[in-house]
């Protein structure tokens, strides 16, 4: 091909691309207005919204979505939701205005805070346990009364299964070097370790830990912290974003977003599921959010500061991250990264 054919064909592409990209980017006669132009929203409240028809254009029917979750339709184009039964945090409210043969999207971002404050607990230790100061722990859970442990770090990332007791090592096998191992959950005698920033979790039997497979991320960023409530896998990604798996395939299907009264909270790292509940804790300090899995509400925030102050102090000491509940015995344990002790604890409201 010549240089003139090179450049005709060059020009043609770009006329054809600028084309289409003119069409797309052509400006609404519609736009979406919530009333008394609010974005932030608390549970309950009611929200109202109306299209705005500047040039009085003949409309035939508006859809209303939440979250691409479609409600209902109308054909004056006002809407209103009770917030009642919504997830919390960053949530996208979207009007589809059908009109003279043409559908113009319309979308306004809202933001949806609980009501009430979160409930404020401090702990009380009950027992210490010995741990291996050399641990960089990453998840911790119960299966029965042995505890497995996921420890982090490039080049040290292993499994364990460990005696609560007495600190022995019962099982234990080494990731390769590449990998980052972060949480962990037990679900119908399989273990799941995610990796950091990998995009890659394994699947163990849970007896052998012979590696039986993999599973890939999907919209989440990293892998942080995984728990189950024996339906549903729960994962976090340092993200505001606390994603829901299915159980069998591991594909990320929703999420909910950890919020207060105030704001979206973010930064979730080792997920445990007490009681109905969801516990993590914030990355980097000394506090574990009660979240309500439903809709992401943080109900109760736990203080555990000074825990940390009560293990061996050395220059590797690292934060808090570690929950284990035994649901056979009502008991809740935590620990941090390198601490030379795992603390049972009994929690209260302040």
């Amino acid at each position: 091909m010549n240089k003139f054919n090179l450049l005709l064909l060059f020009i043609l592409n770009f006329l054809i691309f600028s084309c289409g990209s003119n069409n797309g980017n052509k400006k609404s006669d519609f736009s979406l207005q919530i009333k008394e132009n609010k974005s932030d929203f608390k549970l309950n409240e009611e929200l109202q919204a109306s299209i705005v028809n500047s040039k009085n254009k003949n409309i035939d029917s508006v859809s209303f979505y939440f979250n691409d979750q479609y409600l209902n339709s109308s054909k004056d184009g006002n809407f209103s939701l009770n917030l009642d039964e919504v997830l919390l945090g960053n949530q996208v409210l979207k009007a589809i205005v059908y009109s003279e043969e043409s559908a113009d999207t319309l979308t306004k971002p809202i933001q949806i805070l609980n009501t009430e404050s979160p409930v404020l607990y401090t702990y009380e230790v009950v027992n210490s346990y010995p741990h291996d100061i050399t641990s960089y722990t990453q998840g911790l859970e119960f299966h029965g009364d042995t505890l497995y442990e996921s420890i982090g770090q490039y080049g040290k990332s292993k499994l364990r299964k460990v005696d609560l007791e007495s600190g022995e090592v019962l099982k234990e096998i080494k990731l390769d070097d590449q990998y980052f191992a972060e949480g962990l959950t037990i679900l119908n005698d399989k273990l799941y370790q995610l990796t950091w920033q990998e995009g890659e979790g394994f699947i163990y039997d849970l007896d052998t830990f012979e590696r039986t497979g993999t599973f890939g991320y999907g919209q989440s960023e990293e892998g942080w912290g995984l728990c189950n409530n024996g339906e549903k896998v729960f994962k976090s990604d340092g993200t505001e974003k606390i994603w829901i798996l299915d159980p069998q395939t591991l594909a990320e299907k929703s999420y909910i977003q950890p919020t207060t009264h105030k704001s979206v909270s973010s930064k979730f790292n080792e997920l445990e599921w007490v009681n109905g509940k969801i516990y993590a804790n914030t990355y980097q300090y000394p506090s574990v959010a009660i979240i309500n899995p439903e809709n992401g509400a943080i109900e109760g925030v736990i203080n555990f500061k000074g825990l940390s102050e009560k293990v061996t102090q050395h220059d590797k000491l690292d934060v808090l991250n570690g929950i284990a509940y035994n649901p056979e015995n009502d008991r809740l344990y935590v620990t941090g990264k390198n601490w030379d002790k795992i603390f049972e604890v009994k929690i209260m409201e302040k």
